[in-house]
């Protein structure tokens, strides 16, 4: 399938894109892209895997061509909300899981909650665990409200052109290639009325609300998830090595891959060996045998 079907449901009153890359009658397969990106970051890993999976990637809410939500509501409970929804609406039922960054977090606390109900989950570099020892509350909420007052106050970027966009990903990730960038932006911001191109994520998602789960909470949920686990790690990430933090340790059955010269979105840095590692644990055959 050269190009997925944009497809939308309902979930608190939001309504929510996921592409749907087809093959109905395989079985069902969920993609969730990470915080301020969207669905369609997902296109070479889709590709790859569709022949295989009924593939799905949902634009979380505020994202892509996601509404917005009202009033800034963004907590991780939301997005879990959300993708329960989205499961009985497109009827995943026993759907395997793959999440990058934030979407791993949604993925992993969807699955903690409803074990019976993934089959598989794979999280690329998502799994972490915040300071044990949270601000007191007087703090968080002054934190939380300085935050919003500063993004209803500061003007998003803007663009000329697609491409200025494109040059933006790749000051943050040096090793986009110059098409995968153009390929990113193009889907990841909208021309307005003045004939400038912004962003299409709320930039309130950048807040961190005062209400989030604990460490203890995470690890709970964790320690619940029945499915067979691969977490990917990039050795260059911003985020610790989840084997150096002791978080394998909270799983009932988790295998962890380090990735040499990657750093968080792996699966742009090390395409072909991430598709490796999910095409093992998923238990699918290589491109060179579906050619035998």
């Amino acid at each position: 399938m050269a190009e997925p079907e944009a497809r939308f449901y309902e979930s608190q009153g939001l309504r929510l894109h996921y592409a749907d890359w087809g093959n109905e009658t395989a079985p069902p397969l969920i993609l969730i892209h990470g915080g301020l990106d969207h669905c369609r970051n997902w296109d070479a890993v889709a590709r790859e895997l569709q022949p295989h999976f009924h593939v799905v990637a949902p634009d979380l809410r505020g994202h892509g061509d996601s509404e917005w939500a009202k009033g800034s509501s963004y907590s991780l409970s939301d997005n879990v909300y959300d993708l329960g929804r989205l499961m009985r609406h497109a009827e995943l039922a026993g759907a395997a899981i793959v999440g990058h960054s934030m979407g791993g977090m949604v993925a992993l606390t969807y699955t903690g909650t409803y074990p019976e109900k993934v089959s598989r989950l794979g999280v690329l570099d998502g799994a972490f665990l915040s300071p044990s020892q949270p601000l007191p509350v007087h703090q968080q909420m002054s934190r939380w409200i300085d935050q919003l007052d500063g993004i209803s106050e500061r003007a998003p970027s803007a663009f000329r052109t697609i491409e200025e966009a494109a040059q933006r990903l790749s000051a943050r990730n040096k090793r986009l290639t110059p098409e995968l960038a153009l390929h990113l932006a193009r889907y990841g911001v909208r021309q307005d009325t003045d004939g400038l191109y912004r962003w299409k994520f709320d930039h309130y998602q950048r807040a961190r609300a005062p209400y989030r789960l604990s460490p203890d909470d995470y690890a709970a949920l964790w320690s619940h998830i029945a499915c067979p686990t691969l977490l990917m790690w990039g050795r260059e990430s911003f985020l610790p090595d989840p084997e150096t933090a002791g978080l394998l340790a909270h799983f009932k059955q988790a295998e962890l891959i380090k990735l040499d010269g990657a750093g968080h979105w792996l699966h742009h840095d090390r395409l072909d060996e991430v598709l490796a590692s999910l095409r093992g644990f998923l238990g699918v055959t290589s491109p060179a045998q579906d050619a035998m």
